[in-house]
């Protein structure tokens, strides 16, 4: 997520999505109609979700599941909770899904949910009644070899209890296999919670090694101190990378000499927010992606760097946390300056790795400690990125137009082969 095309396209995530995979059709030899396939999803389900709130009054919210495509396997993806959810967003994220588990060489296609509401005035308990509710309106399409939820942003692992819960009474069976994401009594796998974010900074340490930048004393910026970003941050720091500056969506914070990222993480999970951490600069959001600092990680939503202010970004390696925070356009302007970026489908590939093996663990009934998984997701980080390095170097493109290249053509691959039906 080569060069954009003018009007609506630069906030719009699914346009900017299927214009991600024209600019690779282009290099590949693949039938057009495959590639029109593939930009669309395949199967879309918008729900009425009525639940009664805690005041007695009946509300109807809306939800979403798009399913892109399972030519490689069922399709998987987080759902996600907010005020801003939209169904163009949730077919972007669908479609990046399938980019994603095909990059990693996963046998998924790619989902995405959600649901528009506002969490953060909800009650726990309305909460749960809204997943209950939303999990009966889509229980025909999901299930353990079909669909597979997991947490995504405003959802965590008791919304995927309450899913699998709801999910196994309908079907009459304890089935752990449905989601993955789920609390660690339930069959979640060890190591989950910080897979996206050790696979960021996998990535973080194999760019160092390519570009032959340092990574010891390595200034950091974080945009987003959610779960990706905080964990992104200790994790950077155990490997004597400097955090500088993080965000998160009620202000942004600085500090040349280094943050404690721990402690930031402490800090918010008191007050609801790192604005205001002893010992920092206040500055503002926006301006944590133009710091000078040697690794950018945006680990925050969509559109952080776009054409009004790609030209600002002076980190020398990108390593994108979050779900297209990059515009085509800014690609182009980023690569041009000689920034090196590590795209979402490569960079943020952990969670999903992870909760490939969590599924395994699931349909086998068995558990593997966390030194086994974390071994397992380096070697896959690790092939991974390579393989896109390497077609980004034999190619002469940017990282993101490679890893969309590896994965449309092993999706491709795939159709081609399996045919149509009937």
């Amino acid at each position: 997520m080569e060069e954009e095309t003018h009007g609506s396209m630069a906030n719009n995530p699914f346009e900017i999505a299927q214009h991600q995979i024209d600019i690779v059709a282009k290099r590949l030899k693949v039938d057009p109609g495959i590639i029109e396939i593939i930009k669309q999803p395949k199967r879309v389900l918008e729900v009425a979700v009525p639940i009664r709130m805690d005041n007695g009054q009946l509300r109807v919210f809306r939800g979403y599941r798009v399913q892109h495509n399972d030519a490689r396997g069922p399709f998987k993806g987080g759902i996600r909770y907010g005020p801003g959810v939209n169904m163009d967003e949730v077919k972007a994220l669908a479609t990046w899904m399938s980019m994603k588990t095909a990059v990693m060489d996963i046998p998924y296609g790619g989902g995405k949910g959600g649901i528009i509401c506002n969490p953060k005035e909800m009650s726990s308990a309305e909460l749960e009644r809204l997943t209950r509710r939303f999990t009966a309106e889509i229980s025909s399409i999901i299930g353990p070899l079909k669909d597979i939820p997991a947490p995504d942003v405003n959802t965590n692992p008791q919304t995927m209890a309450w899913i699998m819960d709801t999910y196994s009474a309908t079907m009459g069976i304890a089935e752990p296999a449905v989601v993955t994401g789920k609390p660690i009594s339930l069959g979640g796998s060890l190591g989950r919670n910080e897979a996206t974010s050790r696979g960021v900074v996998i990535c973080a340490r194999e760019a160092a090694k390519v570009t032959g930048a340092k990574l010891q004393g390595a200034t950091v910026a974080v945009t987003g101190y959610g779960n990706v970003g905080y964990n992104s941050a200790w994790l950077a720091q155990e490997l004597r990378m400097r955090v500088v500056a993080c965000s998160d969506s009620q202000g942004a914070i600085y500090n040349p000499d280094g943050l404690d990222a721990r402690k930031v993480g402490d800090f918010k999970a008191r007050t609801g927010t790192v604005k205001g951490y002893p010992g920092s600069k206040e500055i503002p959001i926006d301006k944590v992606v133009e710091l000078d600092v040697d690794f950018l990680f945006p680990c925050a939503l969509e559109n952080e760097i776009t054409s009004t202010n790609v030209e600002s970004v002076n980190a020398k390696i990108i390593i994108e946390g979050a779900n297209g925070p990059t515009t085509p356009e800014a690609d182009e302007v980023l690569y041009r300056n000689g920034t090196f970026l590590v795209p979402d489908i490569l960079a943020n590939a952990g969670g999903v790795t992870v909760s490939y093996f969590e599924w395994l663990q699931n349909l086998r009934r068995e558990y593997w400690t966390e030194q086994e998984v974390n071994v397992k997701l380096e070697a896959r980080m690790v092939k991974a990125f390579h393989e896109v390095y390497d077609i980004a170097k034999k190619e002469n493109v940017h990282m993101r137009t490679a890893a969309f290249m590896l994965a449309v053509g092993r999706i491709a691959s795939v159709m081609e082969t399996r045919g149509l039906f009937p």
